[in-house]
């Protein structure tokens, strides 16, 4: 009797073992079925996938997040419309320019009517991160979102015209989605995965892919977590970039010293979204500097893109490029950086 109740507890204790990201499921907003994308280990042995999302948004005269909640009211309101402008015109580029000194892959959140809006910004800031892929973000970040009340062939014409908009002023059709202002509802993924959408940045509850079974194909959601998305922490929550600084490098270490410690488990990934209102200021692009060159340290952390883990994982994106337009390259820092190892060379409205 002893021996079968020690067999049942062992036999218990390993199935409690076994980790959530093991099983199929159904997903928790849907209902549709959701299943782990099994990733043991990333290029170059890398444990942790970490793609950081710039989000290029545009809201428009008296929209937007606000930086004094007190004088939203006034018209106008001179110091919210410039806490929005600044970030849209300088912040915007020199976020690019610190991605292409610091050699790390970016990829970009683009509402539509950016390019049209903000063309020369837009060339400017393309110019600096030629190769990054461009994940849909919506037609804007205010007046024109998901007409969530309208029913799915309404999002599909949506989304639909958001990938014809960013086609037309960019040369490249995005494979990738995040609902503007994280608000999709169930009916969202359905209706991307309709539209060609290959992956989708509105899964926030994991720390590994997987894969959404919609009855119009399969989604793969990229782990984008709340608590990592810049705004949020800026805006609602009071804190400055040196307080996200220390967040983002701790989130990312703890997660590379699971892996140390248990090199069985799966790949990890996160899509960190940052915001030109945060990391685009001056202050918020000498901390974030700070981050990358701590990340770039960590032998188990792949600094990387959202396409090169579609491709990575197995599950390279479909989509096409128009003839003329930049090349779509993964890219990443950890895989470079091991390359040449081995040649010798040793604040308030929800954001997005």
């Amino acid at each position: 009797m002893r021996a079968i109740r020690l067999l049942f507890v062992l036999v218990a204790s390993a199935t409690l073992a076994v980790p959530a990201f093991a099983q199929s499921t159904r997903d928790w907003i849907t209902g549709l079925p959701r299943e782990a994308v099994p990733v043991k280990s990333w290029p170059g042995n890398r444990k942790v996938a970490i793609c950081f999302v710039l989000y290029v948004e545009v809201w428009g005269m008296g929209h937007g997040p606000n930086f004094r909640p007190d004088m939203a009211g006034r018209s106008p309101d001179v110091v919210d419309e410039a806490f929005r402008q600044y970030a849209i015109e300088w912040g915007v580029p020199r976020v690019g320019r610190l991605f292409k000194e610091q050699g790390v892959p970016l990829s970009i959140a683009l509402n539509a009517q950016f390019p049209e809006q903000q063309p020369e910004t837009w060339r400017r800031f393309r110019a600096l991160a030629p190769h990054a892929p461009i994940i849909a973000h919506g037609i804007n970040n205010s007046t024109e979102q998901l007409p969530l009340q309208a029913g799915m062939d309404a999002q599909k014409a949506y989304i639909a015209r958001t990938l014809d908009m960013i086609e037309k002023s960019t040369g490249q059709r995005p494979r990738g989605w995040s609902s503007p202002s994280v608000f999709p509802n169930a009916e969202t993924y359905t209706a991307t995965a309709a539209e060609g959408i290959s992956y989708s940045l509105d899964g926030m509850d994991s720390d590994v892919l997987s894969r959404l079974v919609t009855p119009a194909g399969p989604l793969v959601l990229v782990p984008y977590p709340p608590q990592t998305v810049d705004m949020g922490q800026y805006l609602a929550r009071l804190k400055e970039p040196v307080d996200l600084e220390r967040q983002w490098i701790d989130y990312a270490s703890e997660l590379a010293r699971e892996a140390a410690a248990d090199p069985d488990r799966p790949a990890t990934v996160v899509a960190i979204g940052i915001h030109p209102f945060v990391v685009g200021t001056p202050s918020g692009a000498a901390s974030f500097r700070r981050v990358l060159e701590a990340l770039k340290k960590q032998p188990l952390i792949w600094l990387t893109d959202t396409e090169a883990v579609m491709a990575a994982s197995g599950r390279k994106p479909l989509g096409r490029v128009i003839a003329g337009s930049a090349p779509l390259r993964g890219r990443s820092w950890g895989c470079v950086n091991n390359k040449k190892r081995a040649i010798g060379v040793a604040r308030s409205q929800r954001g997005a």
